[in-house]
């Protein structure tokens, strides 16, 4: 799976906004120390504008950036054939990752926290403007050799395409070593209000009055 297949099986705008919302809302219940989550979102990341992001730990790593003008979205798999730094003598992006964004995306691919030594740090690029009717990547000739995908996007991206309750709780069970109560997840991936309840059944150490801060950060409904 490339980021074109990614593109193809991602959800609407609004869908997939409120699904990165139930992810960090998962992560801060099972990871209180935000260093150690693997999803975030921060509903307060510009004026006009939320993002979302993961980080595992290793150097992979995506962002999608939401606003009025709509989604964009870059992913960096650093071991990926198609990483900037593949060539470490001269490192670029491969051709076709970022040459079809559209203007109104355009400050998002130098943007700073998306670079490394003014170097975007991306393997693969998507986007969907507010109007479009399907998500949008460059035109690409994908490299052939190495392990894997070539650009990452498989493995970035798999909860995002997969977004069933029972895909999280096998992951989260998984990266975090612990049982992971499956319908606890549903509830919070719904953006159902959380309960003492649901709480417990992720953690019961945490109380929703520790996940005040978190709350207001992701914008999840109260």
């Amino acid at each position: 799976m490339t980021v074109h297949d990614v593109a193809r099986a991602l959800p609407g705008i609004g869908e997939l906004r409120d699904h990165c919302r139930g992810l960090a809302m998962l992560e801060a219940v099972l990871s209180p120390e935000w260093d150690g989550r693997y999803h975030s979102f921060d509903a307060r990341w510009n004026e006009h504008e939320e993002m979302a992001s993961m980080r595992d730990g290793q150097g992979d790593e995506f962002s999608f950036v939401f606003s009025p003008a709509g989604a964009y979205a870059r992913g960096f798999a650093h071991e990926a054939p198609m990483s900037p730094w593949a060539d470490r003598d001269d490192p670029e992006v491969w051709p076709g990752v970022l040459d079809d964004v559209p203007a109104v995306f355009r400050a998002y691919v130098t943007e700073p926290a998306f670079c490394e030594e003014g170097i975007p740090a991306v393997t693969c690029c998507l986007w969907r403007e507010a109007a479009d009717s399907a998500w949008r990547t460059g035109t690409i000739d994908f490299p052939t050799w190495g392990d894997g995908e070539p650009d990452g996007a498989d493995r970035l991206f798999a909860l995002l395409v997969d977004r069933s309750a029972e895909a999280y709780a096998e992951w989260a069970a998984d990266y975090y070593e612990r049982e992971v109560d499956v319908e606890a997840v549903r509830h919070v991936l719904a953006l159902r209000p959380l309960t003492r309840e649901v709480v417990a059944a992720l953690d019961p150490e945490l109380t929703l009055a520790d996940l005040a801060e978190d709350l207001r950060e992701t914008g999840y409904p109260a």
